[in-house]
């Protein structure tokens, strides 16, 4: 009892001071002091200290010097790079599993989310498009399909990269507006599911691999628009607020 009340207060903490850097609320370069959290948060130090350990791990967090954490700063190249990785890994998950061969229930599956996804774009016109719908979606069709390759190491490491704000499937369609060139990279977005589905369902790994790493690039390409534009909130786009340019303060 007293072990699992100890995990808990560890994932809430965790929880907790995850949110608050991905929004902003922790800035870059931020020192975390583990006797004021522990207040704070209302949460022991123990906790704490292993919630922290563990947001070290995900890349949120790096060792401050002298001891202890901070939170990290993320320059444009490492943003990119981590999209990037996250390409790969999703792509030779799609390769494994179009050459192992899928299990036709669960193709089924994937294929009515993808229906889900279809029907936001149910008017057809971009003010209308349900952004919030679509991201849900979007993270439940990655998390689905990469589990087709049925490989634990793969999925581990794209659990790692994915767990950076802005390397996650649906990171930048969170940062979305609604205008023309956002409604046209969800549609393409969807055009790639289907697409890598059908090569999956054929049993075409190199085909499905090609389509899922280009997929990425929606995601980079997203990214770039919105940071090049100067939307640095955290409303614009969960994770921006650990982006720096460089050349300048973070």
């Amino acid at each position: 009892m007293a072990e699992s009340k100890s995990v808990n207060l560890t994932k809430r903490a965790t929880y907790e001071l995850r949110q608050r850097i991905i929004h902003g609320g922790l800035p870059g370069g931020t020192r975390l002091y583990e006797v004021a959290l522990s207040e704070d948060l209302q949460i022991s130090r123990t906790p704490v200290r292993e919630a922290m350990s563990r947001l070290a791990e995900e890349g949120l967090l790096e060792r401050a010097p002298g001891g202890g954490f901070q939170v990290r700063s993320f320059t444009l190249r490492d943003v990119t790079d981590a999209i990037e990785l996250r390409g790969v890994l999703e792509g030779t998950a799609a390769r494994l599993a179009a050459e192992q061969g899928a299990e036709p229930r669960a193709l089924a599956e994937i294929g009515a989310i993808l229906d889900r996804l279809d029907a936001c774009f149910a008017t057809g016109t971009v003010g209308a498009i349900d952004f919030d719908g679509y991201s849900e979606l979007n993270a439940q069709f990655h998390t689905r399909l990469a589990e087709l390759c049925q490989s634990p190491v793969i999925l581990r490491e794209l659990e790692r990269v994915k767990s950076l704000p802005f390397a996650s499937p649906s990171a930048f369609v969170l940062g979305s507006n609604e205008n023309a060139r956002s409604f046209h990279s969800l549609v393409v977005a969807q055009v790639q599911h289907r697409a890598m589905v059908q090569a999956i369902e054929r049993r075409e790994g190199a085909r499905a691999e090609a389509i899922a790493r280009e997929h990425a690039r929606i995601a980079r390409a997203n990214l770039e628009s919105t940071f090049v534009t100067d939307a640095q909130t955290p409303e614009a786009m969960p994770g921006i607020a650990l982006i720096v340019r460089e050349g300048r303060p973070g």
